[in-house]
């Protein structure tokens, strides 16, 4: 019999985290999450499913927490009995706000007599109502919630307490964990699960789904706007020949260097995401300008890519990252960097769309747009064949003239499939080879270039979506960049030995290099012959990142 919400302690979902840090094996952790599931009532399974991920909001969620570190540790001392110095020394030795708190409550001088337990309940509402705090006294109205749950925690609660406030909760497990351990939990095929939450992106509706109405609930789930879906990925084509040859009849679109986009409109609400799923309306209200000048009153999921012109010529990609990022003066920021949208698919007007095939969605895109010059256009098109491949080719040439990326080669009868990097969407480019990697670590430079980290250690993601090293990166970015880089760098360390330091996984680039070439000092196995890195892509996450085998088919192809 499932336990109902009112009875579960906050302790016993401590002991699952405990569980899950203690195994390295994922199988174990998928397990571990899906008896854990399997005995909870369907009103809390939602809620455990988003806090067994060490967050209490999506993350396309407008609500944050709004609690830094140093809130956090205020907070901490109050309970403790000691000063956020104290805190912060523990937790630079500690490596980490979880175990300096661990410690520190475990060490407090004045014993706390529990008037009652934690439940799993109270601490998820309790860190959701702090996202609601504003206006006067915001700070300390936030920190009395916080110090509410602290004030009640044994040492393992408030150890995991702290990892959710800050969103590093480190017991490795994914989203790709949690979904086997619905299907596991719940007996369903992991496909259906995967295209459930394909389509909801959310979690916890598909793990209560799966628990009241099995296959038959899931199968009935689609996308809403207001929710958004990890976008279809593109595989890197062979060359023009070969790719139109392979499809037979293609849209070859340009390809924008610019910021994918996924734009909703919900009622009167219009909502803009990155590919990250990272709502960004607050920071781009000329381009909801633009989406209510241009397109119907109606619900709809509509992608595009927002670029940065000067003079119809496309410039750095950076420019549009410093816009998207700007939480101040966005006015005088529309007026020194305007963007244009360039709209290419429709997820979903009036119904769902994802399963109609390409061409259907972009006549039904066409349809629906009012065109404005400098502000909203459609993705520049050809659509060909085998006969007319001079076509595509002659508008990769006009990208590239253009100062675009080069071209997409879709296939017009594919449906949308969130998520999946398939052959029925490539790209094709001028430059040459490039990878997306994470910094998982540095080196600090020496001399006038100490302050800096100059030297970038890089990984790729494995089959299992752990972290594999393969090269240190050390040039490509102006001292400003490197500047920038360094202080953020310096937020995210968590072990520091001499002038090397190791980070958490949240800093993305994209890196150039000569040549792959196979390597033991590195954990994937390969390196990179004079990598050199092309640009920061905080468009992208730990899921988009390449992977070692993409990397390992490279290498045999060459």
């Amino acid at each position: 019999m499932s336990i109902q919400s009112n009875q579960v302690k906050y302790e016993s979902l401590v002991n699952i985290y405990q569980s899950l840090d203690a195994t390295t094996k994922r199988l174990e952790k998928t397990d571990i999450l899906a008896n854990f599931f399997s005995n909870i009532g369907a009103e809390l399974l939602p809620i455990v499913t988003i806090m067994a991920l060490g967050r209490v909001f999506p993350v396309w969620s407008e609500e944050e927490l709004g609690i830094g570190s140093k809130l956090l540790m205020k907070a901490i001392a109050t309970v403790v009995g000691i000063t956020p110095e104290d805190v912060e020394d523990q937790i630079r030795d500690q490596g980490d706000i979880g175990a300096a708190s661990e410690l520190l409550f475990k060490k407090k001088s004045q014993t706390t007599f529990f008037s009652k337990p934690l439940t799993i309940e109270m601490v998820y509402h309790n860190l959701r109502k702090v996202a609601s705090v504003s206006g006067n006294r915001a700070q300390s109205r936030k920190i009395a919630i916080i110090l509410e749950l602290l004030s009640l925690a044994s040492p393992d609660e408030a150890k995991y307490i702290t990892r959710t406030v800050l969103e590093e909760l480190r017991v490795g497990v994914g989203e790709g964990t949690i979904r086997d351990a619905i299907s596991q939990a719940f007996n369903v095929d992991k496909n259906i699960i995967d295209r459930a939450h394909m389509l909801t992106n959310d979690l916890g509706l598909v793990a209560r789904v799966a628990q009241e109405e099995g296959v038959e609930g899931l199968q009935k789930l689609s996308l809403k706007p207001g929710k958004p879906v990890k976008p279809m990925l593109a595989q890197l084509a062979e060359g023009i020949k070969a790719s139109v040859d392979e499809m037979g009849r293609v849209f070859c679109e340009t390809k924008y260097d610019g910021i994918r986009v996924q734009i909703h409109k919900k009622g009167s609400k219009i909502m803009i995401f990155t590919r990250r799923l990272e709502n960004i309306s607050n920071a781009v209200p000329d381009v909801i300008q633009y989406i209510e000048n241009s397109l119907p009153d109606e619900d709809f999921i509509v992608e595009g890519e927002i670029i940065v012109t000067d003079n119809g010529k496309p410039i750095s990609f950076q420019y549009i990252l410093q816009r998207v990022r700007r939480k101040y003066d966005i006015e005088k920021a529309m007026e020194e960097v305007p963007l244009t949208l360039y709209l290419f698919d429709v997820l979903y007007y009036q119904k769902p769309l994802i399963d109609a095939p390409l061409e259907i969605r972009r006549e039904t895109l066409e349809s629906i747009v009012k065109l404005e010059e400098n502000k909203i256009q459609l993705s520049k098109q050809v659509k060909t064949d085998r006969e007319n491949i001079e076509e595509a080719e002659k508008l990769f040439k006009d990208s590239i003239d253009q100062g675009h990326e080069g071209i997409m080669i879709k296939d017009p009868t594919a449906p949308y499939i969130p998520g999946i990097r398939g052959k029925k969407m490539l790209k094709y480019k001028a430059e040459p080879e490039t990878l997306d990697v994470v910094v998982v670590g540095g080196t600090y430079g020496k001399g006038k270039r100490a302050h800096f980290v100059g030297s970038y250690l890089l990984a790729l993601s494995d089959e299992f979506g752990d972290l594999k090293t393969i090269a240190h990166a050390a040039t490509g970015l102006d001292d400003q960049m490197l500047l920038e880089l360094s202080e953020r760098m310096e937020k995210l360390i968590v072990e520091r030995k001499g002038q090397k330091i190791a980070v958490k996984p949240h800093i993305f680039l994209e890196v150039a290099y000569s040549e792959i070439v196979k390597s033991p000092e590195y954990e994937s196995g390969y390196s990179l012959r004079f990598p050199v890195i092309k640009r920061i892509r905080d468009d992208l996450s730990l899921e988009d990142i390449d992977t070692v085998q993409r990397v390992n088919s490279m290498f045999k192809g060459h």
